[in-house]
């Protein structure tokens, strides 16, 4: 996913009224206002009501539910498009104080949660300001796996720029 393919994800989605949240690896370039490194894919944090207008407006454009990648829903809704892009949808339900929480698990006994606080931040990407997450909320999501190379390198440009806490291999 290019930065100008990514502009037109959001600006279909924006088209069609629905506000998300650029996760990951973008979300990292964002939160850095540079494209660091090539980017497979785009994650978008979403409002779980959202979900579907979402898909729909992808749909409308080529992109498909890609039902063979793990974990599907309701952790995260994939969707692909003949050219190779893909986006990955994170279903978020809020709660009365604003705060995000991801479902991951068919059974709803595992929970991601995204503070509220860490939801206003914004970045840029090829000179947009777009809508991310936190510094300290991307470090903490790559906490929760072993993470690869690219992670590492994010976990390194989040550190240095922002001051993030940083686990003991970092220190």
């Amino acid at each position: 996913m290019t930065a100008n393919e990514v502009l037109e994800v959001l600006g279909w989605l924006d088209m069609a009224g629905i506000d998300v949240w650029v996760d990951g690896g973008w979300g990292v370039d964002a939160l850095l206002s540079e494209e660091t490194r090539p980017h497979s894919d785009l994650d978008l944090a979403i409002d779980r009501d959202e979900l579907e207008r979402a898909r729909h407006a992808l749909e409308e454009r080529g992109f498909e539910h890609d039902t063979s990648s793990k974990p599907g829903l309701p952790a995260r809704l994939v969707m692909r498009d003949s050219h190779g892009r893909e986006v990955d949808f994170h279903p978020l339900i809020f709660d009365h104080s604003g705060d995000g929480w991801q479902q991951l698990s068919q059974s709803g006994r595992a929970w991601g949660r995204y503070p509220a606080k860490d939801l206003g931040a914004t970045g840029v990407i090829a000179g947009r300001p777009v809508r991310c997450l936190s510094p300290v909320l991307q470090l903490r999501f790559r906490m929760g796996y072993e993470w690869s190379e690219r992670d590492e390198q994010d976990i390194r440009r989040l550190i240095e720029r922002f001051g993030v806490p940083a686990p003991p291999p970092f220190q």
